[in-house]
């Protein structure tokens, strides 16, 4: 006792910037230095065998932290005792108080004292390693739940079980999979035994591309581009067949619809369904944006859940056959005989489908789509860690749906859990389901493109991994529109990370991959499919610049009839002035157009309450400083606004106070506000959703102010909003429009009804 009031002692007299240097190194500082000689670094840490020896330890423990592979399960208990973060805490909790830093380093060299005391019995010492290391397994749990998953969770009790190396055929299936695998009108054994020559690879990568254009019943109007002549483009409707289904699928794919919506009213596939699967079973990419949130939404989703859910059986389906194969062979071979040649089945990582959705209830949606799949009528299947994905993607009790009046399409996409950070990998042996696989264990990995963001990182990062993505042989992107209202930048990251050379070989047999990976060409045997309730030009950009699938890819190209300038309701005139710009990127002519010819005419007190609609938020940021610049009078509302700055403003602006309301596209999105007092509107660019545009309009019959005869609406665009402009007016008016020499069209709505 008498060391350790000595020790006391010494603390007390410390200064502060002596006891953090104490904290960080372990030592003292020079000056003050009592602490014996620092031993050399060793790998291998000996636990101390005398109370001689205990004085070295805080330096041993010191360099453990740097090289935590040299951490015994001893010290691990002293990191334990002595603080409960990391190594990797930050400097603001390093400089805490004088007294929690007292306390800690008094609570470390109190454990070095009483543990040397009592480190002279073998037996002592093993319970405490045994000890240390279910704590420190604790620990981790928590921290991984506190840190939302920084790191997929390990469930290393069913690793052995969904192993695929260590799995093989069950007899009663051998027979129906090895007919299966040699069927040739199976379009995925065709699609990945294909093998590329250097030319196909060059005439892929070059952009020569061959386009045909042919329209089935339900998807309408299908534009088919192909870079390979030999893989030509899609034939009609009647001579595509479905895809070839797995065994464990063929009975209950038809009752798709009851599988993924039990409580649903629709019997069986409906033909829409019928031909996206046909879509999908010729593995050519597909895009297809008139994906409704409420009607098609359910039933895409239900489809691509049965495409992949098909093709990761059939994959592992064959690596399993080919094990029982390998294991038959080397038990009946003869001492001295040639080695047979190993198929080659593989990837160089396990996952083979990648799906991202924007938030949480959207991929508690898709794996219960995909379990409801595999359960046929009357037989359920093993589901491990089925309670925490209940928990963690369920919708929580507090969250009710809030009283307020919302549109369908709002309800549709924010229903459920609308946390938009998270990942989760699944893997499927013989209808067996894990879910919260490690990555590289997983066949199926569901993420948001922010989720995969944290564990992809970026350059001059030292923690990232981007090698599970390496062999992806499906992508799906679901409500691709959602990620234009987030972060778009989060979707490109992801795109640029898909298909690379993996930096480590994560315990790979060479021998049973396929050639096309190894050559690094496994991007041109990607089938990538993009559902969205819109067309955009950032979305056709993933398939022109990130797709290079050598069958080629099909994209839905149905014009729009009628604009949702049609339901607009009140009596309004709508002004569409046309600048001109250069390029797609048209930031500084849509501005200097808007300050010079549009302002000028709403900066009289007369023009009162004008509401400035903005899609994009760096425009918003852009007028808005210029409007501060000048000081005018006007108040702003964002996706960042609080809610007090959001009824602050809209009663300034209701009650005229406020001449200007700045409105950004993305607040719309999420709160669906019904704006009071709007008199005069400008749209800043055409919005993204063209029932945006009529829900706007619809806004000032709220107000109750000013006449009818007194509203005004003025809508900027240029040649290059072809696809928003032709939703909002129709394909016609819109062609007409952008053909005119006249810059100023005026439509009026309302006038006959009322």
């Amino acid at each position: 006792m008498g060391k350790r009031r000595q020790n006391k002692q010494l603390f007390t007299n410390l200064s502060k910037k002596q006891k953090k240097h104490l904290k960080e190194f372990g030592e003292e500082h020079p000056f003050h230095d009592v602490v014996n000689e620092r031993p050399e670094k060793i790998e291998i840490v000996e636990l101390p065998a005398s109370p001689e020896q205990s004085d070295a330890e805080p330096d041993d423990l010191e360099e453990d932290e740097e090289e935590p592979e040299q951490k015994t399960a001893y010290q691990k208990l002293l990191s334990t005792l002595s603080q409960h973060t990391s190594n990797d805490q930050s400097e603001e909790e390093e400089s805490a108080d004088d007294e929690d830093e007292e306390e800690e380093l008094l609570g470390d060299s109190d454990g070095v004292g009483d543990d040397s005391e009592e480190g002279d019995e073998d037996e002592g010492e093993e319970e405490e390693s045994e000890d240390a290391d279910e704590v420190l397994t604790k620990g981790e749990e928590e921290e991984e739940e506190k840190q939302a998953g920084d790191e997929e969770f390990v469930d290393k009790e069913h690793e052995s079980q969904f192993c695929l190396e260590n799995n093989f055929m069950g007899e009663e299936q051998e027979d129906t999979e090895s007919t299966a695998e040699h069927d040739n009108k199976d379009m995925f054994l065709q699609h990945l035994d294909t093998e590329l020559s250097e030319e196909d690879v060059q005439k892929i990568t070059s952009g020569s591309k061959t386009k045909t254009q042919i329209t089935w019943p339900k998807l309408g109007s299908l534009l088919c581009t192909n870079p390979l002549e030999k893989f030509g483009p899609i034939g009609s409707q009647k001579d595509t067949n479905p895809p070839v289904f797995h065994k464990l699928l063929e009975t209950c794919w038809k009752d798709l619809n009851q599988t993924s919506n039990p409580k649903g009213a629709v019997g069986g596939i409906s033909p829409f369904q019928l031909e996206l699967l046909a879509l999908m079973g010729s593995y050519k990419d597909l895009y297809y944006p008139e994906t409704c949130p409420l009607n098609q939404g359910p039933q895409v989703r239900s489809a691509y859940c049965l495409h992949a859910v098909n093709h990761v059986l059939k994959a592992n389906s064959q690596v399993l056959a080919h094990n029982t194969q390998l294991r038959e062979w080397k038990t009946q071979a003869k001492p001295g005989a040639d080695p047979q040649d190993e198929p080659r089945d593989q990837g160089l990582t396990r996952p083979k489908v990648l799906i991202l959705v924007p938030f949480r209830g959207g991929a508690l949606h898709i794996v219960q789509t995909l379990i409801s799949l595999l359960e046929s009528k009357g037989k359920k299947i093993v589901v491990s860690n089925k309670k925490r994905f209940k928990e963690e993607f369920g919708e929580e009790e507090d969250d009710k749906p809030s009283n307020l009046q919302r549109p369908d399409d709002y309800r549709a996409i924010f229903s459920g859990n609308v946390d938009d950070h998270f990942r989760i990998g699944i893997s499927i042996i013989r209808s067996s389901v894990r879910l919260y696989a490690p990555f590289y264990s997983s066949d199926i990995i569901i993420a948001s493109p922010l989720g995969l963001r944290t564990v992809l990182g970026a350059e001059g990062e030292n923690k990232r991994d981007f090698d599970f993505l390496s062999s992806i042989e499906m992508l799906v992107v679901d409500q691709t529109d959602v990620f234009l209202m987030q972060n778009w930048e989060h979707v490109l990251h992801v795109m640029k990370h898909m298909n690379l050379q993996p930096l480590d070989s994560h315990g790979v047999d060479f021998s049973r991959v396929r050639m096309w990976n190894l050559n690094n060409w496994a991007r041109h045997y990607r089938q990538t499919l993009v559902f969205s309730s819109i067309q955009d030009p950032q979305i056709n950009n993933i398939l022109t610049k990130h797709c290079f699938n050598y069958r080629g890819q099909i994209a839905t190209k149905n014009i729009p009839n009628t604009g949702s300038i049609c339901q607009v309701l009140v009596q309004l005139p709508h002004v569409f002035q046309m600048f001109s710009s250069d390029s797609f990127m048209d930031h500084d002519a849509r501005f200097q157009f808007f300050v010079d010819k549009v302002l000028p005419q709403y900066r009289d007190s007369v023009m009162s309450h004008t509401m400035i609609y903005i899609p994009s938020y760096f425009d918003y940021v852009r007028l808005r400083n210029y409007m501060k610049k000048e000081e005018m009078n006007f108040v702003s509302i964002c996706e960042y606004s609080s809610k007090s700055e959001v009824s602050r403003g809209r009663h300034f602006f209701q009650k005229g106070d406020k001449q200007f309301l700045l409105f950004t596209e993305r607040f719309h999105f999420y709160k669906r506000y019904t704006i009071k007092g709007i008199q005069n509107l400008i749209f800043y660019g055409l919005p993204s959703y063209p029932h945006f545009y009529s829900e706007v309009c619809n806004m000032l019959s709220s107000g109750g102010q000013g006449e009818e005869a007194s509203w005004t609406c003025t809508a900027l665009y240029s040649r290059y909003d072809a696809h928003k402009l032709a939703a909002i007016t129709g394909a016609k008016r819109a062609g007409q429009m952008l053909h005119s020499n006249k810059t100023v069209h005026l439509f009026v709505t309302g006038g006959e009804d009322r």
